[in-house]
């Protein structure tokens, strides 16, 4: 994991400003979201199943998430290596493959290694930039 050191952290906004403005540079809502925090997730290269993705992560101030009017401040944005399994799963049986119950692999690492931190840090912060360039923030 690298952590950037941006102007983002401690910016607030409102999250119908994010899903609005944040879409066209590729941040979705992470998966992993709760009412009162969430993460934006941008993937910036995906390869032989590994995958770097920017994080933002944020919690909600006023409201609840998914609501528009929800104020939510920004913490400290980081870029992290998402290893995944290629090919099939092993351990998986076959009545939870055959029904669909074993989908989804768990990864190798969440938190792999990056090679060349240096390019992945720049690469981070230029994403970030672009989003403090494109939200209204407080």
């Amino acid at each position: 994991m690298i952590e950037l050191q941006t102007e983002l952290e401690g910016k607030k906004t409102f999250y119908g400003n994010i899903q609005k403005q944040s879409s066209g540079l590729n941040f979705t809502l992470g998966e992993n979201w709760d009412y009162d925090k969430g993460y934006l997730d941008s993937l910036l290269s995906r390869k032989e199943g590994e995958s770097i993705y920017l994080r933002i992560p944020f919690h909600v101030l006023e409201g609840e998430l998914e609501n528009p009017n929800a104020l939510i401040e920004f913490e400290r944005p980081f870029v992290i290596n998402h290893v995944v399994r290629l090919g099939l799963d092993d351990t998986a049986s076959g009545v939870t493959t055959v029904s669909g119950l074993s989908q989804f692999q768990h990864p190798v690492d969440k938190d792999g290694l990056i090679d060349d931190e240096h390019k992945w840090k720049e690469i981070g912060e230029q994403a970030v930039q672009q989003l403090i360039a494109s939200v209204n923030l407080r």
